[in-house]
Order: C-alpha cells, then sequence, then structure tokens
C-alpha cells in the first residue's frame, strides 16, 4: 500500500471520529443549555410535556396513595395483633400477611410508574427496600427456625395487570378467613371488600389488553389515575378493619370464651362427679353376692366412667377452641365436631342417670328404713324429670335450629304441631265434647247465681223489715264479699264498675309487651322531635374526585396574571402571532336571535363559512345566512324526534341533519333529499372527506351510507359503545371514542367505579384495530384536523386533550403483512383559566385550524393556540343570566376576515360573536378623522 494510500485511509478513519466528537460536544452543550433552562440531563426519553402545575399534581396523587397505603399495612398489623387472641386464627393472620405484601409491591409499581412520567418530582427506590422488614421477621416456621427471605420479584411495569389480579385474590382470600368467624358478620366490611376484589379484576382485565404498552405514555397515565379509585377502595377498608378491630374481634373473643367457660364448667362438674362416684364405690364394692348389689356396683361404675371421659373430653375441646392453629368449625367433620362439642354433657348426664340409679338401687341393697326408700325414690324421680326435660327442650331445639334453617323457635313449631293434631277428627271430637261440656256448665253457674241473687235479696229484705238500721253495705261485708260478683254483673254501668276498669286497663297496659314497645317508640318519636333535625347517614366511601392531571383545580384562579403565560410568550414570538393576539382581543357579542322555542343542540358553519346551521330540541333545523348579521334563510322542520346534530358536506352543498333512528339530507336551499331510517340508535354521524359516503355511529358499530342510504361496509369495534368517530383525511383510518362495555361474564365495576375509555385507531381497509389508548375521565367527542395528523379528545368535566396521530412501523407484523402501523400520543392538555364545566363539544378554529376552542356552561369561551395550549382568549360571561346556559359552540373555519363564532343556549338563543362590528367603528373613526384634516 503506497504512502499517499495510507494517509487516504487515516483521513477515512479520522472523518467518523471528527464527526462522533462533533456530535458529542453539541449533545453535551444541548445538556448545559437544557440545565439553565430548569430540564432534567441525560440521554434518556424526554418525559412527557407537562407543565409544573401537573408535575406537582401527579406527585401529591401519588404521596397520597402511598400514605393511604401506608395506613391500611399498620392496621393490618394491629389487625394481626389483635386476632392472636382467637382461636383458629392463623388463617386470617396469614392472609393478612399476604395482603401487606401485595400492597407493598403495587406501591412500588405505581411509584416506578409515577416517576416515568414525572421524574423531577418522584424518585425512584431500589427493589431492596420493597418489603418490610419488620414482615419478613414475623415469617417464621411453626418451628422458630431461622427466618427465611422472601424470593426477590424482578418487578417490572408489565406485570402491573397479574399484580392486580393477585391483590383481588388475596382480598378475596382475607374476605373467606373473616367469614369464617361465624360469631361475628358484618355486611358492611364484606361488601366493601367485595366492590375492591371486583374492581381489581376488573382493572387487571382492562391492563391486560396493553400489557405491551405500558412503556407508553398514555397508558401510564390512564394506570396513575387509578389511584384515585384504588386510594378511596383503601380507605374504605381501612374503615371496615377498624370497625372489625374495635367491636368485631371483642365479639368474637366473647363467644369463645363463653364456649370455652362451658367446657370448662363441664369437665369441672365432671371431675367432681366422678370423685364422687369413687367414694361411693369404695363403700359398696364390698356388698356382692347379690343382683341389688351387683346392679348398684354397675350403675356407679359407669357413672364413674362417664364422668371421667366428659371430663377429659371437655379439657381437650377446650384446648382445641383456644388454639390458633386449628381448623374453622365448617371444615371439621361434623361427626367429629358432634363428638367434640357434645359428648362432655351428654356424658355428664348419663352419669348423673347412672349415679340416680345407683342410689335408688342402693336404699333396697342397704335394706333401708321403707320410709327413707319411699323419699329417695320420690327424690330421685324429681330429679330426673327435670333432667329429663331440660335435656329434651335442649335436644328439641337444637333439632328446630337443624330442620328449620333459624326461620322458627320451638314454640312456634310447638303450637303449630298443637293446632294440626287440633285437626285430627278424634281431637275435634274431644273438643266438641268438651266444648258441650263447659256451655252446659256455663249455663248451670248461671241459674246457680240468679238462685243466689234471689235467696240473697230475699234476705235483705228480711233484715231490713227486722232491723230497719242494718245498711246494704253491713251485710255485703257480713256475707264475706258474696253480693260483689251479683252486683257488678247486674250493673255494668255502676259508677264502682267504671272507677276499677281503667285501673284494670292501665294494668294490662303496663304489662302487655306490644304496648309496652308502643310507648318506647312514641317515647323516641317525642325525644327526636324536641332534639331537633335528625342527622342524614353517611355513607361510608370516598368523594369521587376527577383525574388530576387533566383537571388540575387551583385553590384560587389568579385574575391579576396575564392571560398569555410564560410559555406561550416564549412560543409565540412572530408578528404573526401578534396579530392573531389582537385580533382575538377584538372579539365582542354582535348579534342575539332566538330562532329556537327550545334547546339548542348544535351549531355548526359551513367549509365556505357563508351559512350557519342550528338544530334544536324544538324538531326543527335552521340555517342562516352569513353577512354583516345573521339572517334566517330556511326552516327545516321534522316530524320525528329531537334534532341532535347538524353536518355539513365537505363541499357545503349538502347538509346532514340526525334523529333518533335516522338522517336526513338537506340541500343548502333548505329542499329534503333523502331520508335514511335506521333500526338502531344512531348516535354520531360523519361525512367522508370525499363527500360522497357518510358514517353513522350505532353502538359498536360504524355503518357506511351512500347518500342514498345503502349500506356499503360496517365496522365492528367489539364491546366498545360509541360516543363518536373521526376520519383521516386519506379514508384510510377511523379515530373512535367510547366507554369500553365489560362482557357480561366478565368482571363488573361497581356503580361508583369509572367505566374505562378508550380511543381506538381501526384501519378501513384491513378492518383491525391498530391500536387502543385508555381514558380514565369521561369523554364526550374527538374531531380530527382537516390539515394535520392531530386529534382533539373533549371530556365531561376536563379540559380538552390534543393527541398526535403517527404512522410507525410494527415490528410485530408478520411477513406479508404492511409493517406501517397508526398510534396516538398525548401531545398536550390545555389548562382552563378557571373551572369549568365544558358544555358541548370542542373544535378546531381558524382557517388553518391553528385555534382550539370551547365554551362553558356558564357561558366563559376559552381559545387556545393549537400547538403550544398557549391561552390566546378568554370571554367572560356577558351577565348573570348566560349563567348555566351555554350548550354548544361553532367557528366559522370559512373565513378570517373577520373572526366569528356562535353558540347555543337552553333559552333557544343563538349568540355570536365577531370581530366585525370593532373594525367598522375603527373604520368609521378613521374615515372621520381624514374629513376633519380635509
Amino acid at each position: 500500500m503506497t504512502p499517499g494510500g495510507t494517509a487516504t485511509l487515516g483521513m477515512g478513519r479520522r472523518r467518523p471520529l471528527q464527526s462522533l466528537a462533533d456530535v458529542v460536544a453539541e449533545l453535551k452543550k444541548s445538556n448545559q443549555h437544557h440545565a439553565a433552562m430548569g430540564e432534567p440531563l441525560g440521554l434518556e426519553e424526554e418525559p412527557p410535556p407537562v407543565d409544573e402545575k401537573q408535575q406537582h399534581y401527579g406527585a401529591a396523587l401519588l404521596y397520597n396513595f402511598e400514605r393511604r397505603i401506608e395506613t391500611l399495612d399498620k392496621q393490618l398489623r394491629d389487625f394481626e395483633n389483635a386476632s392472636r387472641e382467637l382461636g383458629s386464627s392463623v388463617g386470617i393472620m396469614w392472609s393478612a400477611f399476604r395482603l401487606q405484601e401485595r400492597l407493598a409491591k403495587i406501591l412500588f409499581l405505581f411509584r416506578e410508574n409515577a416517576a416515568c412520567l414525572y421524574p423531577r418530582k418522584i424518585m425512584r427506590k431500589p427493589q431492596e427496600v420493597l418489603l418490610n422488614p419488620n414482615i419478613m421477621d414475623r415469617r417464621q416456621d411453626w418451628r422458630y427456625r431461622s427466618t427465611v427471605p422472601l424470593p426477590q420479584d424482578n418487578l417490572e411495569l408489565d406485570m402491573l395487570p397479574n399484580q392486580l389480579e393477585s391483590l383481588a385474590g388475596d382480598v378475596g382470600a382475607f374476605i373467606s378467613c373473616l367469614s369464617e368467624f361465624e360469631e361475628f358478620n358484618d355486611e358492611a366490611i364484606s361488601q366493601s371488600m367485595r366492590s375492591f376484589e371486583g374492581d381489581l379484576r376488573y382493572f387487571s382485565v382492562c391492563l391486560y389488553e396493553y400489557k405491551n404498552q405500558c412503556r407508553s405514555s398514555a397508558v401510564q397515565r390512564y394506570v396513575h389515575d387509578l389511584m384515585h379509585e384504588i386510594g378511596g377502595h383503601l380507605d374504605e377498608i381501612n374503615s371496615a378493619l377498624t370497625i372489625f378491630i374495635e367491636i368485631g374481634i371483642p365479639t368474637i373473643w366473647f363467644h369463645q370464651q363463653h364456649a370455652a367457660k362451658n367446657l370448662l364448667n363441664v369437665s369441672t362438674l365432671s371431675i367432681v362427679f366422678g370423685v364422687v362416684d369413687a367414694s361411693l364405690l369404695v363403700l359398696s364394692s364390698h356388698t356382692t353376692g347379690n343382683i341389688l348389689a351387683n346392679s348398684v356396683n354397675m350403675f356407679w361404675m359407669s357413672s364413674l366412667l362417664f364422668s371421667i371421659a366428659g371430663g377429659v373430653n371437655g379439657l381437650l375441646g377446650l384446648t382445641w377452641k383456644q388454639s390458633i392453629y386449628r381448623s374453622p368449625l365448617h371444615r371439621v367433620p361434623w361427626w367429629l365436631l358432634v363428638y367434640m362439642k357434645g359428648s362432655p354433657l351428654v356424658f355428664l348426664v348419663i352419669a348423673i342417670a347412672c349415679f340416680s340409679a345407683g342410689v335408688v338401687l342402693f336404699t333396697y341393697s342397704s335394706k333401708q328404713n321403707p320410709i327413707t326408700s319411699a323419699v329417695i325414690v320420690v327424690a330421685t324421680l324429681i330429679a330426673s324429670s327435670g333432667l329429663i326435660s331440660i335435656s329434651g327442650w335442649f335436644v328439641l331445639e337444637r333439632w328446630t335450629f337443624l330442620t328449620q334453617k333459624d326461620q322458627k323457635w320451638l314454640g312456634v313449631v310447638i303450637t303449630e304441631t298443637l293446632d294440626r293434631l287440633a285437626e285430627l277428627g278424634i281431637v275435634r271430637a274431644h273438643r266438641f265434647t268438651m266444648r258441650w261440656c263447659s256451655r252446659r256448665l256455663a249455663a248451670t253457674r248461671a241459674c246457680l247465681a240468679r238462685f243466689l241473687t234471689w235467696v240473697a235479696a230475699t234476705r235483705i229484705s228480711m233484715a231490713k223489715t227486722k232491723k230497719g238500721t242494718m245498711t246494704t253495705a253491713n251485710l255485703e261485708i257480713e256475707m264475706g264479699g258474696a253480693l260483689r260478683p251479683s252486683i257488678s254483673s247486674e250493673a255494668p254501668g255502676s259508677s264502682d264498675c267504671h272507677k276499677k276498669r281503667p285501673d284494670t286497663h292501665l294494668l294490662l297496659d303496663v304489662t302487655d309487651p306490644r304496648v309496652r314497645f308502643q310507648n318506647a317508640v312514641r317515647a323516641v318519636i317525642k325525644l327526636q322531635r324536641t332534639t331537633g333535625k335528625r342527622p342524614k347517614p353517611v355513607r361510608p366511601g370516598f368523594h369521587r374526585q376527577n383525574s388530576w392531571w387533566q383537571t388540575p383545580t387551583p385553590a384560587a384562579p389568579d385574575t391579576s396574571a396575564s392571560p398569555l403565560p410564560d410559555p406561550g410568550i416564549w412560543a409565540f414570538r412572530g408578528a404573526r402571532v401578534a396579530k392573531v393576539i389582537e385580533e382575538l382581543k377584538e372579539l365582542e357579542l354582535t348579534q342575539e336571535l332566538l330562532p329556537h322555542g327550545a334547546l339548542v343542540r348544535h351549531v355548526q358553519f359551513s367549509p365556505n363559512g357563508r351559512y350557519l346551521a342550528t338544530s334544536s330540541w324544538d324538531r326543527t333545523a335552521m340555517i342562516f345566512r352569513v353577512g354583516e348579521t345573521l339572517t334566517q334563510h330556511r326552516t327545516l322542520v321534522h316530524v320525528r324526534g329531537f334534532v341532535s346534530q347538524v353536518a355539513w358536506s365537505p363541499n357545503g352543498r349538502l347538509l346532514l341533519t340526525r334523529f333518533t333512528r335516522g338522517l336526513k339530507l338537506w340541500s343548502e336551499d333548505g329542499v329534503c333529499k333523502q331520508t335514511i331510517d335506521r333500526s338502531k340508535t344512531v348516535s354520531s354521524v360523519v361525512w367522508l372527506p370525499s363527500g360522497q359516503a357518510i358514517l353513522s355511529v350505532e353502538g359498536s358499530e360504524v355503518v357506511k351510507l351512500d347518500l342514498h342510504g345503502k349500506v356499503l361496509d360496517v365496522y365492528h369495534f367489539g364491546h366498545v359503545r360509541l360516543i363518536n368517530v373521526a376520519v383521516t383525511s386519506d379514508c384510510s383510518r377511523l379515530i373512535a371514542i367510547g366507554p369500553s362495555v365489560p362482557p357480561a361474564g366478565g368482571p363488573q365495576p361497581t356503580r361508583q367505579t369509572k367505566v374505562e375509555k378508550r380511543i381506538i385507531v381501526y384501519n378501513m381497509h384491513t378492518k383491525q384495530k391498530e391500536s387502543q389508548t385508555p381514558l380514565f375521565d369521561d369523554v364526550r367527542d374527538i374531531v380530527i384536523s382537516k390539515h394535520m395528523s392531530v386529534v382533539l379528545v373533549t371530556f365531561e368535566q376536563a379540559p380538552p386533550q390534543l393527541w398526535k396521530l403517527e404512522i410507525v412501523r410494527d415490528k410485530t407484523r408478520m411477513i406479508g403483512q404492511c409493517p406501517l402501523t397508526a398510534r396516538l400520543n398525548l401531545k398536550h392538555s390545555f389548562a382552563l383559566n378557571v373551572p369549568t364545566s365544558i358544555a358541548g363539544s370542542c373544535y378546531f378554529g381558524g382557517n388553518d385550524e391553528q385555534f382550539v376552542f370551547c365554551v362553558g356552561k356558564a357561558g366563559d369561551v376559552h381559545v387556545w393556540d393549537r400547538e403550544t395550549a398557549a391561552l390566546l382568549r378568554y370571554l367572560r360571561p356577558m351577565n348573570m343570566s348566560e349563567l348555566r346556559d351555554m350548550t354548544c359552540i361553532g367557528w366559522n373555519n370559512g373565513m378570517d376576515e373577520p373572526m366569528m363564532f356562535a353558540t347555543g343556549s337552553h333559552d333557544g338563543t343563538v349568540r355570536v360573536w365577531s370581530t366585525a362590528m370593532v373594525r367598522q367603528a375603527e373604520e368609521e373613526g378613521s374615515d372621520t378623522e381624514v374629513e376633519s384634516d380635509d
């Protein structure tokens, strides 16, 4: 090789090295510049474009979630310590420990996710500090060997769906262990945990569909917003555990101690009774040789045997009940449970029966006095009858509980049985005979009473004749009150009876339990009336908040600040921007119309800017001609249903109106060209950019129709209930938006949980979903720009967002398939000047769609720059009558001179804002100045 060739080769090697050095130098300079601007250094991918306020709210949400988990972890530790006193508590302690472990892993994954979104506010933590050392120290086996270290799982963000599903399983196991304590059952605790378990399974199923997109910023924001829902459930579980610790555990402990005390008493009595049997056997064991003596020894030995067995079984049952490792009652074989719980008492009863029989026989075998023997037999029969009665009642109560499923008491069952027996023939005959006898006895008693009355009257008359000074009262006293029944029966309305009846009635009222209950209820009602208004019951739960990263709510709006933020000022340095801002400042209310008699649902200007179409719930649509002022051009009457939407064709020559189950096609002169009826409810209608077909959004399907109503194609979106769709300019893709409806057989969210919403990019040629992005807040509409691949999403209670549609290469595609696919990336959110509830949809404005605008229900209008999200103009409501009146807004994109937009309201008013009046006044002022100069 020649020297010249060597030099040439050296120069060829030095050039790439020199270019690499230049790149490194430029990168270093760029990093220094970013550091000076307060931006993070490094070669990693830049975080999503969010401002400092959203960074602060994001970190605050994570720290609040972390405090909730720490509070629940402390509550679980207290629960474990309190449950150690209970029998069969090893299951609930182990499930609580597993729940603590899972919560620590979930917190670690959520912190990793938040650190990817907001690296300036949230620091990553090493995985070694994932688990609590105190929990690890407690993880020892039953032989108290050295601590077994927990395996360190390699946790990644892709594992979050699996971890949420595992957390749902741990929560379910914890609920099952709680329900195994039959002594305490609180439905509120079970319901709160069951709802948490169901929501966790729902979140897991939703995130499984984005398992390979967990590193995308959109999925990370959705995961970050899930902390609202999960954190609220954690608060409910924390409250439920507090109730269980304060009320449930003492109740369970009391029941277990009561059962243990009963077993202890039975065991003690059995042992004492065995000692008595042994003492008597010492006396009777020497007496043998006849049947009575042998029978006495047999019964007393049997009594001794059953006494010892009852005492030992009672002590074993007592030890088993107090053990924390014992199985729950419903997991023990029934025969073993019956033997363990019932054998001490049964053996004691048998021992007493044998002892009693032995005592009776002993009185005869020992040749006691007959009187003594008779007394012992009678006393034994009396004691045995009581024992038999109590034992029989106890057995019947147990039988009633098992057969009636805790629906009836034993007394009710006995009454019903007696009533059924009373319906038998022989019993009815007996009752008839007894009733006939009782009537005859009553008649006889009445005759006897009349006879006695006659005798008493005769004796009184005779006494008056003999002794005129003797009074009837003295006679009654002497006769021992024999006249009182006759007097009360003959004169029921006398004063004496009338005075006695209220006392008797009052006595019945006091002793009747129903009357006592009614009096207590009346007393409570009177007490509530005197103490004032009753407090409303507060449902345990949490207040649902909106997504903080979409709706940052400041404590108070800064009215002194400029409507143009500092980042927007840095971005807009050109003369064009300054001109636009000055033009927007000239926007004023120029005209008010009242064309409709009901709510104005939608307004839209034609693409050429010459017409304005409005739709209303008064079943009409209006076409106005745009000039210096709006003039009514045509009225479009609809016989069926409310007119919910108007849509101009791309060339502005046709107008489409939508009602509940159909569409109408009109010319710009108000002539109905076509009526298209649909079998399903039409939620939205969109023109294709070519203007030769329309898209009808019907549930989970998008139907492509020609201008005559013929179905050209149908696009299916699965279990997503579509709200609206947008079409790209090349008619190749649909961008759809709507809530995801969970399948009937899958996990369902609770009523308090927000259903997942999605933005779906759908390829119209392959009829496949290319990508889907989850959303947390409730969505309302979606619009795509005609000039750029950007999508505007409108939310119910959150500011709008701008998403960029990108075409990327999909490495997962098979050979022969198109390698290109589309996906959406969040570009920025448009911050509201004040917290506002948006009315209708947000749209692009301006001839080049350089603006984004919306109107609030209170009448305030926001206008942002599309590229930088800088607030260019904020219009406050003109008067208080406009508050909560606006329903929709539309910008005239067909002309920029003058700028113009229109709004609709609830009362049917259409208001027009424009810059024409201001400019006309300026031109008139300039003409006046010229004339004065002349």
